[in-house]
């Protein structure tokens, strides 16, 4: 099978940055689905595992090629033995494990209890925006900061939200509950775009956040999604969360200093959807059962994918592209590619 892969952690722009190789199909398990990849996404964790930052592992600098890829929407062509819940030629969409080969191949196994049905409404490529981030938004609500379904009464801050994750975050939070959704951004362009999520405020993270929540008279700011520059917005989080408030975040500060959240008697949550399958935990199903939720509300006109750009076909040149915008941080929603 065709697959792209890294050897070595090299700059995007290094002409062996990314490869092609053919390899064997990959070997599948009693639990496991073979997929046929229809559609791939790129996402911040396929750059920080090419830049051996991920993990801290040396295993990154052995020169064994390793697939990227945590995004994928395919057909199955296989089952393991004891899979029950898919069947060959069902359409599927997932985010995988981070500890094994990624999507970025014509063919991937991956445990079918990590697996949802791909939405009906949509493509592959429009599909494949959405698993990961959809994962990461979904737990990091209702799992992480608690939030109950229908909840209302208070507001919910989501720092940088015109990314992957604060795309579908803020839509589910607006159809979800109904707390009052403000999103921060600070381009034109990005503002527009979380006002299309749902947001019924948008915010300038370069400018004092406090500030600009006080001038809304808003309902207290009783929980914080923070998804990119934790620890320089830091100081203003906690400065405008309510007392006894949340914050949840997904990025990578090297240091954070949580002290001042005492005061407040506030409490700080870490995302991490590779977690489940990583400790292969009880509840592993559950990404699966909220795909299909996701997939519901795509089909019910509720929720949108956050594809933004596509690329075609699945090659080298074009996840180069896909990698660049992630290392960016200028991208908005997520950029897709499809089609061996």
């Amino acid at each position: 099978m065709k697959a792209i892969a890294f050897t070595r952690p090299l700059p995007i722009e290094a002409e062996d940055s990314l490869v092609e190789l053919e390899l064997p199909q990959p070997e599948f398990g009693p639990r496991d689905l073979l997929v046929n990849v229809r559609a791939v996404s790129g996402n911040p964790v396929d750059t920080k595992v090419r830049g051996a930052r991920h993990q801290g592992s040396a295993s990154e600098n052995t020169g064994k090629p390793r697939i990227l890829g945590w995004d994928a929407a395919g057909v199955v062509v296989e089952k393991g033995a004891a899979v029950t819940g898919f069947k060959v030629g069902d359409e599927v969409y997932y985010a995988g494990a981070l500890d094994r080969p990624g999507s970025n191949a014509e063919y991937q196994a991956v445990d079918e209890r990590l697996v949802g049905r791909k939405p009906k409404s949509i493509g592959f490529a429009e599909a494949a925006a959405l698993p990961l981030t959809s994962i990461t938004a979904w737990e990091l609500l209702f799992d992480r900061l608690g939030i109950g379904e229908g909840e209302s009464g208070a507001s919910l801050l989501v720092s940088g939200a015109a990314g992957g994750v604060g795309s579908i975050l803020v839509q589910l939070a607006r159809r979800l509950t109904g707390l009052t959704v403000i999103g921060t951004a600070s381009r034109p362009e990005t503002v527009e775009w979380v006002t299309q999520m749902g947001a019924h405020s948008v915010i300038d993270h370069t400018q004092p956040i406090a500030a600009q929540v006080n001038a809304l008279g808003v309902p207290a700011v009783k929980y914080i999604a923070s998804l990119t520059a934790t620890a320089r917005n830091f100081a203003q989080l906690v400065e405008v969360l309510a007392p006894q408030g949340k914050i949840g975040l997904i990025d990578d500060p090297q240091t954070l200093d949580v002290v001042p959240l005492k005061r407040k008697a506030a409490s700080l949550h870490w995302e991490f959807m590779f977690a489940r399958s990583m400790w292969q935990t009880a509840d592993m199903g559950e990404q699966g059962r909220l795909l299909n939720r996701v997939a519901e509300l795509v089909d019910r006109g509720e929720l949108r994918s956050t594809q933004t750009q596509t690329f075609s076909p699945i090659n080298v040149e074009n996840l180069k592209k896909a990698h660049v915008l992630a290392e960016s941080g200028k991208a908005i929603g997520k950029v897709t590619l499809s089609g061996f």
